[in-house]
């Protein structure tokens, strides 16, 4: 299995061996990311151009394409350098000019020579009333005429790369294309009209109208779905790894967490109750759990988490909660210290801070099993950190681990459970791109008690009225923040509007009353700031989004965001989450500077109408694209050549359940299918997973 299949060499061999592509443009298309035949195949067409024959260029709206038989006739030669060079010719109803500039008189001549016909085809424009078309794209003699295809593919391009090439190119690479067996399962294929593999890129690459281009054609789907089988396969393989990972079966007896509910001053939700028993599942088998909880701001993560560290405990063993910061780490301490009391367990804090003989003795009652519940930062992952028995490790995602690291962190703790927790509500597509190794619990249920957040839109020109407001709200004990406008993605400047809204508001409340923290300033002094917020001293804190992630302040009721328009929805959303976690009735001040765009508007409006995460991320999601709902530079999401992960979320899911499914049946691939979906991992170079298979 350690080599590519011979039948696939024909595509993975070297461009230049392509009709019309020697080493130059070669590496013309090295920039658009083709450099093997097969590449190519899966470059295609975004459009396409009418070039049926017409009897007339009249019979086409100016701008438009025609495709005529005409009679060559006078050769006007410019008279002064720098003017076009035309040609009169006339087709069955009319005369018009082709023109051309920096023309070659000579050649012209021999290309049209008066008295002769041609057909020619190219966009048709109108100048001072006479028809033209400048620089034809065919001229052809009559006998050579079809070769101009009906309807002709349009391909993306990059600088030294034409129509002509691509298409030149790409019908050469079709005729390497081998017959494959299918992979796909016979009865989906079937219910969906897909076609065979090799008959679906023939037909991408020959469109015959614009529905051939359309995401929804049976041989674009197909290809979409190819792509994302591929890549689903690769995560279940993943995930079969994990699972073959022996993990140590893990049950607890409940006492622990009996105590904890009973201290509780709410029921848990059906969500926070049916994640809790997924999770005692997947622990109590052999091998390791690998799943992800997902939750919108305030669902209740945190019970749910510490109610997964305590059947750890229960079991004997330990667990660690992992946070990517370490004002976050400090935070979950806090929440989960009086959970802790409740439960009469040892619960303690590792982050960079510790040094010393501080840190050796932390480390020495981690190696004992004193230290029950580790809670830390990256710190954790460091050579010297040994763990009594670590039966579970809960990742804070807010730094989006890969696959990859994800192996890592499991292997710390020998067979150690992992549980990776996200906080951003992530559309189902997305998700099931992103963490499809992994099975996946959802909190959609706010917990009792939470009350809604009322959210407006003001227009920043009521700056006076929304200042006047929060001294109320001061004077009446709330606190509040005021979020800065995001600036051109420069934290410099994000930093001054900040300074200058800082300078402001403490004109207005006073020395002290007012708390500023932005990305600029040393991690001492952001924290200094933070706590003087969280104790109460300072009653407004300025901020740019450093305090998207994660601060728990519940007498915090007020949540002014400047420039509400620059922001992303699911920023927007994260950000709102900060209030509305105490008794008190919160609202949230969208501030906008109009005249809003018609996006923009629909983002505030959004947010005006739903709290519900998982429906702003859909919305973000259909506005913005996958790449940047994610942020694709450090999402772990996959770039696909062919599938639209927007329009065809449904194809995914179906790809997920079809890949577990054959590694169910079929772990080996060894199967008449599985042999064929192997040969689809090398042509999709799924490397990775091709390793996976001869590793299992």
């Amino acid at each position: 299995m350690s080599r590519r299949p011979d039948i696939l060499f024909p595509l993975f061999a070297d461009l230049e061996g392509l009709d019309g592509v020697g080493p130059k443009t070669a590496k013309n298309f090295a920039q658009m990311g083709v450099e093997k035949p097969r590449d190519l195949l899966f470059t295609l067409p975004h459009s396409g151009v009418d070039r049926s024959r017409r009897a007339s260029v009249s019979e086409v709206t100016p701008g438009g394409t025609a495709t005529v038989e005409v009679e060559v006739g006078l050769h006007n030669p410019p008279r002064t350098k720098g003017r076009p060079y035309r040609v009169q010719v006339e087709d069955a109803k009319t005369s018009f000019q082709l023109v051309f500039f920096h023309g070659n008189g000579p050649y012209l001549q021999k290309l049209l020579p008066t008295g002769q016909r041609r057909v020619v085809s190219g966009k048709v424009e109108l100048f001072d009333g006479v028809a033209q078309m400048v620089h034809p794209d065919h001229i052809l003699p009559l006998e050579e005429a079809d070769t101009i295809p009906p309807y002709e593919p349009v391909y993306p391009l990059t600088a030294g790369i034409t129509q002509k090439v691509v298409t030149k190119a790409a019908i050469s690479a079709l005729e390497r294309v081998p017959e494959l067996a299918e992979w796909i399962d016979p009865a989906l294929k079937e219910r969906e009209d897909w076609p065979d593999w090799v008959d679906a890129i023939k037909a991408v690459h020959a469109p015959a109208n614009s529905t051939d281009l359309a995401v929804t054609s049976p041989a674009r789907q197909r290809l979409a779905y190819d792509e994302l089988f591929s890549h689903q396969l690769t995560l279940a393989l993943a995930r079969q790894a994990v699972r073959r990972g022996a993990g140590v079966p893990t049950q607890g007896n409940g006492k622990l967490r009996a105590k904890v509910l009973a201290a509780l001053p709410y029921d848990p939700t059906g969500a926070q109750e049916r994640a809790m028993s997924e999770i005692g599942a997947d622990m109590a088998l052999p091998s390791r759990m690998n799943r992800l909880l997902q939750g919108d701001v305030g669902a209740g993560k945190t019970l749910v988490a510490f109610m997964a560290l305590l059947i750890a405990v229960e079991a004997g063993g330990q667990g660690v909660m992992m946070a990517p910061t370490e004002i976050l780490a400090r935070q979950h301490l806090e929440s989960l210290q009086p959970l802790a009391e409740d439960a009469g367990v040892v619960l303690e804090l590792l982050t960079g801070r510790d040094k010393g003989s501080e840190r050796k003795a932390k480390l020495a009652a981690l190696a004992r099993g004193d230290i029950q519940i580790l809670v830390g930062t990256h710190a954790v992952f460091q050579k010297d950190v040994v763990f009594h028995d670590l039966r579970l490790a809960i990742v804070d995602e807010q730094h989006r681990f890969g696959v990859s690291q994800r192996m890592e962190l499991s292997a710390k703790g020998q067979g150690a459970h992992v549980l990776v927790m996200t906080a951003t509500p992530i559309p189902r597509s997305l998700s099931l791109a992103q963490y499809g190794d992994m099975d996946v619990s959802v909190l959609d249920e706010k917990p009792p008690g939470r009350k809604p957040v009322k959210t407006a839109l003001i227009s920043t020109g009521r700056m006076d009225e929304v200042v006047e407001h929060l001294r109320g709200a001061i004077n009446d004990g709330r606190q509040a923040y005021w979020v800065c406008p995001l600036v051109e993605e420069s934290e410099v400047v994000d930093m001054t509007a900040a300074e200058e809204r800082f300078k402001r508001l403490r004109a207005v409340f006073g020395e002290g009353q007012v708390g500023l923290v932005h990305g600029q300033m040393p991690p001492a002094e952001k924290d200094a700031a933070m706590a003087r917020f969280v104790a109460g001293e300072t009653k407004v804190l300025v901020a740019t989004t450093v305090i998207e992630v994660g601060v728990n302040v519940p007498n915090a009721s007020i949540m002014v965001i400047e420039r509400a328009e620059s922001f992303g929805l699911a920023q927007l959303h994260q950000l709102r989450g900060r209030v509305g976690r105490g008794s008190e009735a919160s609202t949230c001040l969208l501030m906008y500077q109009a005249p809003l765009t018609e996006s923009g508007r629909r983002r505030l409006e959004i947010l005006r109408e739903t709290e519900d995460g998982f429906r702003i991320s859909e919305e973000d999601l259909a506005m913005r694209g996958a790449g940047d709902v994610i942020g694709t530079a450090q999402s772990g999401l996959p770039r696909f050549r062919i599938a639209d992960m927007e329009r065809q979320a449904a194809l995914m899911a179906v790809a997920q359940s079809d890949a577990r499914k054959l590694l169910n049946d079929d772990l080996s691939l060894e199967t008449k299918r599985g042999q064929a979906a192997r040969v689809l991992l090398w042509l999709m170079e799924q490397d990775k997973s091709i390793r996976l298979i001869s590793v299992g």
